[in-house]
């Protein structure tokens, strides 16, 4: 079974891979998270793209769900951005999205980085 870190790996690597074949940055952020969410399923990951998750507030279920943009193999929220000012905000609510689903692994992708490599951002829960 893959663990948390091999998919990590997996991500980066087809984020590379999207961000080189769309010609870099420049995009909406869902033509990149599009393409991601083809690449993993092509390379046999489960993914689940837009994927709503309710919010409890004190044993009451809010209205308003969080919407994660992927979610692999059940275990890596990834996070995908398409803008040229990396904000460390990013990596703040994919924390509170690890913590909301009990999950240990986030990643954070910047496909507006000249090179994706320098806009991949690892965001753990205890891991």
């Amino acid at each position: 079974m893959m663990q948390e870190n091999d998919i990590s790996k997996a991500v980066l690597n087809l984020s590379i891979e999207v961000h080189r074949t769309l010609g870099g940055p420049g995009l909406l952020e869902s033509v990149y998270e599009e393409a991601l969410a083809w690449e993993l399923n092509e390379a046999g990951f489960n993914v689940k793209r837009q994927l709503q998750v309710p919010i409890n507030y004190k044993g009451k279920a809010l209205s308003t769900p969080l919407k994660l943009d992927l979610l692999v193999n059940a275990l890596v929220i990834v996070e995908c951005k398409a803008t040229s000012r990396y904000n460390e905000l990013f990596e703040a609510q994919t924390l509170t999205y690890l913590r909301l689903m009990n999950l240990k692994l986030g990643l954070v992708v910047n496909f507006g980085e000249r090179m994706v490599k320098d806009g991949f951002h690892r965001v753990v829960n205890g891991l």
